[in-house]
């Protein structure tokens, strides 16, 4: 793939040395590091981060879960930051703007899919926020777990909301979108029945927005005591999945549902629950596949599994601009970057409600 943007621009534009927290190996913890950011070329935006959300990939990918984890991974991929300085080419961000850098910062541009806006289908593979081939030092790119940044203007993101809302936003740049762009493309609004699988990180903003797009919302959990948790973030009901009684109950009342579980599980009582022409998308990513369901409960009511992922940059713009417009933002709980351990050790059992956010004025 060639970089045309961050590949033009190395040798051609010093370096700057930024505070970080990353790691050198799996088996190692994150630790604070020095890195190298390019400084800003034409067409980039420098940006300082005020704050980073934490989300399960980052986990994955710093433990080296997923395989393929270049060296030292500094995380990273929901952050909001203040505008520092642009390129001579930048036109659409000025500093002290408020902006935000969700999980890519480049494509090839010219695919179809990156034609089409869907930067996050490009035919070439997207460049992530971290981990993905650079032409900049190290030779891969460096997340969000730092204090600076130096993005394509192409791949930044204007943020609306109230200042003292910003650290809400963060988790919109992943969580949110990643949620948003299903509902948006199976047209999730006033009519239509929603199900959310799992609400965690992705599930509590998967019932925030689509209740604020009209839709009619209910929530599966395991856990019979999140009730009234889940219907304080705007499920309109909720269904415990290990109630089989109640399961059969909802069999076929649902037009969409998101499933944000991360962990392999059985989808076929979630299947069952869809009405025909019915579609369950998968955004959660396991550490082993799912069992295969049943295929006559699927062929018998014309149901649809399928999957996304993100969303592309104009898309996670008018998700922004809809959550800003109608006061949408994540639960979050703030730590400090150096209580990043901590928070994945909590992360893994679950006891975080609903996304943490990392204060990078602790660096």
């Amino acid at each position: 793939m060639m970089l045309r943007h961050i590949g033009h621009q190395r040798g051609k534009h010093p370096t700057m040395t930024t505070k970080a927290y990353g790691a050198h190996a799996a088996d190692r913890p994150l630790e604070p590091l020095g890195i190298e950011r390019r400084a800003a070329g034409p067409d980039d935006v420098a940006i300082d981060i005020a704050y980073c959300g934490v989300c399960h990939s980052d986990l994955h990918t710093v433990r080296g879960e997923w395989g393929g984890t270049r060296w030292p991974c500094v995380p990273g991929h929901e952050i909001v930051g203040t505008v520092r300085a642009v390129g001579s080419a930048v036109t659409r961000f000025a500093p002290g703007d408020v902006v935000g850098v969700g999980c890519m910062v480049d494509s090839c541009r010219t695919c179809e899919a990156c034609e089409e806006g869907l930067e996050q289908f490009c035919s070439h593979g997207l460049v992530g926020t971290y981990n993905s081939p650079t032409a900049d030092a190290p030779g891969h790119t460096l997340g969000g777990y730092s204090e600076k940044i130096v993005v394509d203007q192409a791949f930044v993101l204007a943020i609306r909301h109230p200042r003292d809302q910003l650290a809400a936003v963060a988790p919109l740049l992943c969580a949110g979108i990643t949620t948003w762009s299903p509902l948006r493309h199976w047209q999730a609004g006033p009519g239509k029945r929603v199900g959310v699988v799992g609400i965690g990180g992705l599930g509590h903003m998967g019932i925030k927005l689509a209740r604020a797009l009209g839709a009619h919302v209910t929530g599966f959990t395991t856990s019979p005591e999140k009730r009234q948790a889940i219907l304080d973030l705007g499920a309109h009901d909720v269904i415990v999945s290990t109630d089989t009684a109640a399961m059969k109950a909802a069999g076929e009342s649902l037009d969409l549902i998101i499933n944000t579980v991360s962990h392999s599980h059985n989808l076929d009582p979630f299947i069952g629950a869809l009405k025909r022409d019915g579609t369950m998308v998968m955004v959660g990513a396991p550490e082993t596949s799912h069992p295969s369901p049943a295929i006559f409960p699927m062929l018998g009511r014309r149901r649809a599994l399928a999957g996304s992922m993100i969303g592309g940059i104009a898309e996670t713009q008018e998700m922004l601009d809809f959550c800003a417009e109608h006061d949408v933002g994540a639960d979050i709980e703030m730590i400090r970057m150096d209580g990043i351990e901590d928070a994945y050790a909590r992360m893994l059992k679950g006891n975080v409600r609903y996304r943490f956010v990392i204060d990078t004025a602790t660096l």
